[in-house]
């Protein structure tokens, strides 16, 4: 075969795309001012990548146990929205570990606003990440803010879909 041969079906294989939604390459931090107390309550993911997307605003509870939250809520599956409980222990400032659907994750809370009504996260390997607000309290402002700080660590917000 000649080496005009082999360029040409090398063009035909596809690019290979990140698993994940988040340049790896770019450094991600998780807020150190994270405080378990505050963040307990209703919370809504209003933004949220590729298929999470698909089952629209989806509501969880997130309530401090004995040794970790008790996380309940909805989660968006291959077959819809389904129901969920799991704990979730602290695992570092901003950290928590969690049972997802593949297994244990890690969700990084990467940034909230001052009076705990908006939120960032997501996984330092970037399968996973989105917005998080209060029931009524998704301000265009917060949003915005909290789309910069995915931006900041890696995500590509271009693939991200604000639910409302």
């Amino acid at each position: 075969m000649t080496l005009a041969a082999l360029c040409a079906l090398a063009a035909c294989v596809p690019a290979q795309r990140p698993a994940g939604f988040r340049d790896l390459s770019v450094p991600i931090s998780s807020s150190t001012a994270f405080d378990p107390a505050r963040f307990q309550g209703q919370w809504q993911i209003v933004g949220a990548f590729g298929d999470a997307a698909r089952c629209g605003v989806l509501d969880e509870e997130w309530r401090i146990g004995a040794a970790a939250f008790v996380v309940t809520g909805t989660r968006c599956t291959l077959s819809g929205a389904a129901g969920y409980r799991t704990a979730a222990r602290l695992s570092g400032p901003g950290r928590v570990l969690r049972d997802g659907p593949g297994g244990a994750e890690e969700i990084w809370i990467l940034w909230v606003d001052a009076d705990y009504r908006v939120a960032a996260f997501g996984t330092p390997n970037g399968g996973f990440g989105g917005i998080l607000a209060r029931p009524g309290q998704a301000r265009d402002d917060l949003i915005t803010a909290a789309r910069e700080v995915l931006d900041f660590n890696g995500y590509d917000i271009s693939q991200l879909q604000v639910l409302r």
